[in-house]
């Protein structure tokens, strides 16, 4: 009944000023009557106010095909009163005015968006959430640390113990270089950072829960402190001794910040280039690509000081190039490789048997002063501030309104 449809919601109008008017479609409400009852019955057709105005027919089924007859006119005459009524037009009135204000300030409206919390508030929730979900997600950090682990003792066994003699100096190379594109390749996983909260970053930006900065920040603290800078330090620990590598305290500090400086500038370079995409696997294409065309001006595969002029600028832009020619400096510098014999060395000349680091240096075009070691993290740390400002701002601009 409709008594028991009212029971259903929380407020009910009655419409008692439409039937209280002097003409209702040409039927008025009885005493008593249920405003929302008699709106009801009228447009039914069933209410007595409409019985009594119908002349009586004579039969059931005459009768029948006249209520049939009378629907539609009934229904035009609804249209036709709510048309003609005050409240169309006062209604239609405040649809307009509210339509051009929407209209004039639809810009302003969707992008003005106001924070209930500060900018330390909001970084302090998105990093304590991201790190809770890199805990739990053992994918992205115990299996990292395990494959970090192992494979540093593998590299361990491999190159384990090197010698001070000819053969050591293309192994020291050798490993050097496999550090360097190793802590590129493995922040390639950097990319996933972005893109796979694209969505929950969307949805909760324009809710107006933080700040585009609060969330950047945010990840970078969950992301680049634990899972860029644990793993370098772990697998300094591990290689450098089972290397036999300088025994110098300082030298095994300067390759544990060189190794995480590349893996920062690589996981920048991933976050610039991932930020604003909607697959992970061309963002990942792309980085791989990047890799690979930087490990060829990297210093190792062709000696840079060949390189043809209109080609040689590229090795600036090569990330491996600066971890490598820092950790190639720092582990080189002081070195004999003839133990027995008292070589001395020219500058910018080198005897036929490479015997002292200095020789391997020069040769490979490296700086022997200290400014030759820091330049090199003075460019990685620039890359690093560049690409994090390229994919803030591409965070930033991200269309983000539909």
């Amino acid at each position: 009944s409709y008594v028991q449809l009212s029971f259903l919601f929380q407020h009910v109008y009655c419409f008692s000023r439409v039937v209280k008017s002097p003409s209702f479609v040409g039927h008025h409400c009885e005493p008593y009557n249920n405003p929302a009852d008699f709106f009801l019955d009228v447009i039914n057709g069933d209410s007595s106010a409409v019985i009594s105005n119908r002349e009586d027919e004579g039969g059931e089924a005459k009768e029948t095909e006249e209520v049939s007859k009378r629907d539609k006119p009934l229904i035009e005459k609804l249209a036709e009163f709510y048309v003609n009524s005050t409240f169309f037009r006062d209604t239609k009135a405040e649809l307009d005015q509210l339509s051009g204000v929407q209209k004039k300030k639809k810009s302003v409206v969707f992008k003005e968006l106001t924070y209930a919390t500060s900018f330390c508030h909001q970084l302090k929730w998105i990093a304590k959430r991201s790190f809770k979900n890199l805990l739990g997600n053992p994918q992205a950090s115990k299996a990292q640390i395990i494959v970090t682990i192992f494979l540093g003792l593998i590299i361990g066994a491999i190159f384990y113990d090197l010698k001070s003699d000819s053969t050591g100096i293309q192994n020291r190379a050798g490993v050097l270089f496999f550090l360097t594109t190793n802590q590129c390749f493995s922040s390639i996983s950097a990319v996933e950072l972005f893109v796979v909260e694209k969505k929950l970053f969307t949805h909760e930006y324009i809710s107006g829960y933080y700040r585009v900065s609060s969330y950047f920040f945010g990840k970078l603290l969950s992301d680049l402190l634990p899972m860029r800078m644990l793993p370098s330090i772990i697998f300094t620990c591990i290689t450098y001794f089972l290397l036999g590598l300088k025994p110098v305290v300082e030298s095994f500090f300067i390759m544990m910040f060189t190794l995480m400086m590349v893996a920062y500038s690589a996981s920048s370079m991933a976050l610039a280039i991932a930020a604003g995409q909607s697959v992970v696997s061309i963002a990942t294409l792309l980085m791989t690509i990047s890799f690979v065309f930087m490990m060829i001006f990297s210093g190792l595969l062709v000696n840079l000081r060949t390189v043809v002029p209109w080609l040689s600028w590229l090795q600036y832009f090569s990330i491996p190039r600066y971890g490598y020619a820092a950790l190639q400096h720092n582990e080189f510098l002081g070195q004999n490789f003839c133990p027995g014999l008292n070589v001395t060395t020219a500058n910018n000349t080198c005897s036929f048997a490479i015997c002292t680091g200095e020789e391997f240096l020069i040769n490979q075009g490296i700086d022997l002063s200290p400014w030759g070691l820091w330049k090199n993290h003075v460019a990685l740390a620039c890359m690093t501030v560049i690409f994090l400002t390229i994919a803030y701002l591409k965070l930033l601009f991200l269309k983000k309104f539909s």
